[in-house]
């Protein structure tokens, strides 16, 4: 028999339901106070700690990712995964890893977003200039410090910058890095803080260190002549404003205009991007080509690719015959970011302080920076070196009697006493007698202590030297001049980026002469337009239409006019007549709403032909107002095809009129009341989308369904339609007037 299973359960321990004390509870709180103690906390830490730049031209991500390579042994020894990097980093960084990988990413060499990368990578790290080229994960990938990171940490133990505690107290982290050329200008940088931003073109490395030092040597030194203008990574050519520069170089803030670069390969019949600007990538570029090709603005071309690959960015463009290649770039500077504008805002963290400076200034802030280093590091030089000496002078003093230094040695009875019977023995102090007691016992002789003190002259002449560079700022600055010079021949590049000074390259829009012929225009109830000259016209029979449509405006005209389609969604589709095909009476016409792209279950419900904007429309709203708009106001000066807000929404539409002068117009109600208004009484609203004024009283359950112009001898007695104070009921159709075929109503 199979045992019983035991299903006694044990007994659950009780749920605890804990309390958070004030959960739930509404606080009131000023507005100002809330800002004050939430905000603005939050807005600083952004600003001072996350997204501006400092003088040594970086951010904090930026600083905490390269120090931590830099003391992996990262700058002389080989790479390592980039995952190893990116958990190490943490220690300093505790936003996470993607975040840490990212920034190293923008920084490396593979990225290619820096004229001078900081890190050495290997593996796939994307493209800059390529939206859809991602980089790979951080365990696929390798990287080392580059090179030119050598200026970056030049003499950084030797004190010339301070060090703080990281967030959790258990390392120490540079505040800045003791760079030895203005970084801040040499890589681009973009920040976006709380309330304000951060924009830093990229310059030449050797025309920057140039500039420097021509500004050292003299503050009034024309930057202009050795820095002519910025440098972007990749190529691309720069549209030379002398305004522009000015604005730049003195108040850190303008927009610089960049251009692509090309080659037109005859052969192919091909163009070949070659280079673009750093402000857009090539997919925004190719998207916007075959949107203006589906457009018909650009008929020249017959396919567009991207070939970008491992010899670096290609978009070709194949043409079609005929085609002037440079008409045909003028025109895509134009319509396309292939020319494009990068906005400068120099904006720094001068002493913790966000400051906009121009080039010019932000060189001067970068030298008295470097100034400081170089004083504390010729400082550190000279304590160290002072110790140094004052251990060589104890060290002489042995020399002079050897032997008594043994004696001593040997004949003190405890180790503890050996420093102080030296000191009395020699009149040294601790410092210096901790040292020669120290010293192995096969270095007493005399051959040893005569090669360690022989080097005291030259200490005290080496401790001169940097006694006087501390008194002097021209040593100092003759210093900073040397080393700008040996990293301009040692990490100088030419320069990337053409200048353009005469800007031969501009597109003129062809004005295409339309054919000016009188037409006559068809617009039907369902939807359809008809284009017909006057000579098909008296050739035609009866006009062709769909099952139980009609033709609602028949309009005589010409060619060369625009149109205008009113939709039942409170929009207007504006066309040029020659937009259109003429046609014959014995098609059907063009059905306006696929023809202009109208929105899905949108219709047309009126046409308007004109040359000049001159007129009034007239718009007649269920609720009885009526609204009066001069058509100019549809009139734009771009070439828009589509205009919101064409008439007020707040009521359907009942019906609308294009009047070119004021008149008498008949307004129809479901109650079979009727109204003659004279439009002059009603005032004209330049607001397209206005609610108008109301002009029918409508009972619960009725509306104003009709409006039309009024024609003489319509009524019998017009006088009984008429009223001297509006909003009116209207009036009921008399007998003579019911029987009027006009006013039957459906």
């Amino acid at each position: 028999m199979a045992k019983r299973r035991n299903t006694s359960k044990s007994p659950k321990s009780a749920k605890t339901h804990g309390v958070i004390n004030g959960a739930g509870d509404i606080v009131e709180q000023p507005i100002v106070s809330t800002i004050r103690e939430n905000f603005m906390p939050y807005a600083m830490s952004v600003i001072l700690s996350r997204a501006i730049p400092e003088i040594d031209g970086f951010k904090p991500s930026h600083r905490k990712l390269l120090y931590t390579m830099y003391k992996m042994g990262l700058l002389t020894g080989g790479r390592t995964k980039s995952a190893n990097i990116v958990g190490a980093t943490m220690k300093l960084n505790p936003h996470g890893d993607s975040a840490i990988y990212d920034t190293m990413v923008r920084l490396s060499r593979g990225y290619e977003a820096l004229l001078h990368p900081y890190v050495d990578s290997k593996g796939n790290f994307g493209k800059f200039y390529s939206r859809d080229m991602a980089w790979a994960a951080s365990r696929y990938t390798e990287a080392k410090l580059a090179p030119i990171c050598n200026e970056l940490f030049r003499d950084i133990d030797k004190d010339t910058v301070d060090f703080v505690d990281n967030y959790d107290n258990t390392m120490k982290e540079p505040t800045l890095l003791p760079v030895a050329f203005p970084s801040v200008l040499v890589n681009a940088n973009t920040g976006i803080a709380v309330g304000m931003a951060s924009n830093i073109c990229s310059f030449n490395l050797k025309e920057i260190c140039e500039t420097t030092a021509a500004l050292i040597r003299d503050p009034e030194h024309d930057i202009k002549s050795t820095l002519p203008a910025p440098d972007f990574i990749g190529g691309c050519q720069i549209i030379y404003d002398e305004k522009v520069i000015n604005q730049v170089y003195e108040t850190g803030k303008g927009s610089i205009k960049l251009r692509a670069k090309y080659e037109y390969d005859s052969s192919a019949n091909c163009i070949d991007i070659l280079a673009i600007p750093s402000s857009t990538t090539c997919e925004v570029i190719i998207e916007k080509i075959i949107e203006l090709v589906k457009q018909g603005k650009i008929k020249e071309i017959s396919d567009i690719r991207d070939e970008t690959g491992i010899d670096g960015l290609k978009i070709t463009i194949d043409l079609k015959r005929g085609v002037d290649p440079d008409k045909l770039m003028a025109k895509l500077f134009k319509f396309t970011t292939l020319e494009d504008s990068y906005s400068c805002n120099f904006n720094v963290l001068i002493n913790g302080v966000p400051k906009v400076l121009g080039v010019k200034a932000l060189l001067e802030e970068w030298i008295a920076f470097r100034i400081e280093c170089v004083k504390r590091r010729t400082y550190f030089d000279r304590t160290k070196k002072a110790e140094k000496l004052h251990l060589l002078n104890g060290l002489a003093k042995i020399l002079l009697d050897i032997d008594k230094a043994i004696k001593i040695i040997r004949e003190t009875d405890e180790e503890v006493e050996v420093v102080p019977n030296l000191m009395i023995g020699f009149g040294i102090d601790k410092i210096q007698a901790e040292y020669v007691a120290e010293i192995k016992l096969r270095h007493l002789n005399r051959e040893y202590i005569l090669k360690r003190t022989k080097d005291i002259e030259n200490l005290e002449k080496e401790i001169a030297d940097l006694d006087e560079i501390l008194k002097s700022k021209s040593r100092i600055k003759t210093i900073i001049v040397k080393e700008l010079k040996e990293v301009a021949e040692k990490y100088g590049q030419p320069r990337k980026s053409i200048i353009i000074y005469n800007d031969t390259s501009k597109y003129e829009e062809e004005i295409q002469e339309i054919p000016d012929y009188p037409v006559t225009f068809f617009f039907t109830k369902e939807g359809y337009f008809k284009k017909i000259t006057p000579q098909s016209l008296r050739m035609s029979g009866a006009q062709k239409l769909k099952e139980g449509d009609e033709i609602t405006q028949t309009i005589e005209f010409s060619n060369n006019c625009d149109l205008l389609f009113f939709s039942d969604k409170s929009q207007v589709y504006k066309a040029k007549a020659s937009d259109f095909s003429d046609t014959k009476a014995s098609v059907l016409g063009d059905y306006v709403a696929a023809k202009l792209s109208m929105d899905e279950g949108e219709n047309v419900v009126y046409m308007v032909a004109t040359k000049d904007y001159k007129g009034v429309l007239l718009f007649a709203f269920e609720n009885g107002k009526v609204a009066k708009v001069p058509l100019e106001a549809y009139a734009t000066k771009t070439n828009r095809k589509k205009l919101t807000g064409a008439y007020s929404d707040k009521s359907p539409l009942a019906g609308m009129l294009l009047l070119k002068e004021d008149k008498e117009v008949l307004f129809k109600s479901s109650s079979a009341r009727m109204l003659l208004v004279h439009t002059g009484v009603l005032s004209l609203k330049s607001t397209r989308s206005t609610q108008g004024v109301a002009v029918m009283k409508l009972k619960k359950g009725q509306r104003l369904f009709d409006v039309e112009e009024y024609k003489e001898g319509t009524f019998a007695k017009p006088q009984r339609y008429r009223t001297r104070s509006l909003p009116a009921l209207g009036a009921l159709p008399s007998n003579d007037d019911a029987s009027d075929e006009q006013l039957t109503l459906i």
